[in-house]
């Protein structure tokens, strides 16, 4: 009788946790991905591009220009910053590209 308790918390702990397993298992790796710091584009005009090469080095294949007060992300310290260029999200069509980091600003202002 003073062990029938024991197994019901047992139990009860065993459920919990293949719950938790099933959740965790069908959940995507949401801890792998760096959500990006919100900021503005502070530049009259920016152009982003697509990728950067190191064999420049400097960023390649210009995909469109960005206005001053366009909405981006890029968490300083996390995202890379290479000679001045930063990866940036483009939150309009969201994609992922390179600015340069001066023309980023208004940290977490929306």
């Amino acid at each position: 009788m003073t062990r029938r308790p024991v197994f019901v918390l047992s139990a009860l702990a065993f459920g919990a946790a293949l719950t938790a397993g099933a959740l965790t298992a069908g959940a995507p790796a949401a801890h792998a991905v760096e959500v990006p710091e919100h900021a503005v584009i502070t530049c009259q005009s920016a152009t982003l591009y697509e990728n950067y090469d190191f064999s420049i080095p400097g960023p390649v294949n210009a995909l469109r220009t960005l206005e001053a007060g366009n909405k981006v992300g890029h968490t300083r310290g996390a995202h890379p910053v290479y000679n001045g260029w930063a990866s940036v999200q483009d939150f309009g069509p969201n994609d992922w590209g390179f600015v340069r980091i001066e023309c980023l600003g208004g940290w977490g202002s929306w």
